[in-house]
């Protein structure tokens, strides 16, 4: 039984042009994430889907395997992420590895670390389908967070029953930060809440998905203060 990790990343990208293999402090992009999963002593081998051969190359010589190009159908902007692991995950059990579980990776994300990796397989036992990864919202349903009625009011998106005069006095909530996923290979098909889920909180700073050019500005400094300090 095996232990992989999964990589998607598609050619094409608005918000920031061929961001997955820019140049991120002095290395490629996605060249980060695979080099935090090729730390983790518990995931056995590093898998990309991509559209790209330029992603392919560059994700080959970072020492991850990209068995194949992914299919036009599953690189669109809209295309879901689940049905572009579970083709990944065919394809690699065609290949004769009997996958045991999946930790996906986000290349946007590259400001985890291995250890953050490693405290999300942690939490993966018998009783979890899936972990998922999360930092404390600044923004709360209970508190200031709040959505359009039909007669044009708006009113709280969650209403706690009890006045609350401050966020610290609402139910704590979290923001997904898509960073990391440990799946069990049976639940990819039940879809993600269909499933028994635990959670891994991870601070602000290491958060950050990449998806504008202000992103890629953050990011960079954010290495940059990590690195000197």
């Amino acid at each position: 039984m095996t232990t992989i990790a999964t990589i998607c990343a598609r050619g094409g990208s608005t918000g920031v042009p061929g961001k997955n293999i820019r140049l991120l402090a002095g290395r490629p992009l996605i060249a980060h994430t695979i080099a935090q999963a090729l730390d983790c002593g518990q995931i056995d081998a590093v898998y990309v889907s991509t559209d790209s051969e330029a992603i392919a190359e560059v994700a080959r010589q970072a020492g991850a395997h990209v068995p194949y190009l992914r299919p036009a159908e599953l690189a669109t902007s809209t295309a879901p992420k689940v049905p572009v692991i579970q083709h990944l995950v065919a394809k690699i059990e065609e290949s004769g590895v009997a996958v045991s579980c999946i930790v996906d990776l986000d290349p946007t994300s590259p400001l985890r670390t291995t250890e953050d990796i490693t405290n999300c397989l942690a939490l993966y036992d018998s009783e979890t389908d899936i972990v998922i990864t999360a930092f404390e919202s600044e923004k709360s349903p209970y508190f200031n967070m709040v959505e359009r009625r039909p007669d044009g009011t708006v009113g709280l998106v969650k209403p706690p029953g009890i006045e609350i005069f401050g966020r610290q006095g609402a139910p704590k909530v979290y923001s997904m930060n898509a960073s990391i996923y440990v799946w069990r290979p049976s639940a990819l098909a039940r879809g993600i809440w269909n499933n028994r889920i635990k959670m891994y909180e991870m601070p602000r700073e290491r958060s950050i998905d990449i998806d504008s050019e202000l992103d890629f500005f953050f990011v960079e400094r954010l290495m940059e203060f990590r690195d000197n300090g």
